[in-house]
């Protein structure tokens, strides 16, 4: 079994509902910024790499209070289709909002 510093990441369309978890929405979070190119999936990542990534993510929100409508246009319009068609993506794969957790975990 390896540790959880050795763990890697699924990447996100390997990930629960197509990534509606919380690495996914770093990863979204990440593209909106384009700090990682909507290309990447972080597949095979470490857990360090994923909270480096969190970090940076972090940073570009508190530009903007972390609020969607203080985002510049472009950037805004970015995170609508990124999330827009993550939400429709994981609908079709039976994802419930609310309930985006493991069901063998409940």
């Amino acid at each position: 079994m390896q540790s959880r510093t050795q763990q890697t990441y699924v990447g996100i369309h390997n990930d629960l509902h197509g990534g509606m978890t919380p690495i996914g929405g770093i990863i979204k979070d990440a593209w909106v910024f384009e700090l990682i190119p909507e290309t990447e999936t972080c597949e095979g990542w470490a857990t360090a790499q994923i909270q480096v990534l969190h970090d940076k993510v972090n940073a570009a929100w508190d530009q903007y209070g972390l609020r969607v409508s203080n985002l510049p246009p472009e950037i805004r319009e970015r995170h609508t289709r990124i999330h827009d068609q993550a939400i429709e993506k994981a609908r079709s794969m039976g994802w419930v909002p609310g309930r985006d957790s493991d069901a063998e975990m409940e």
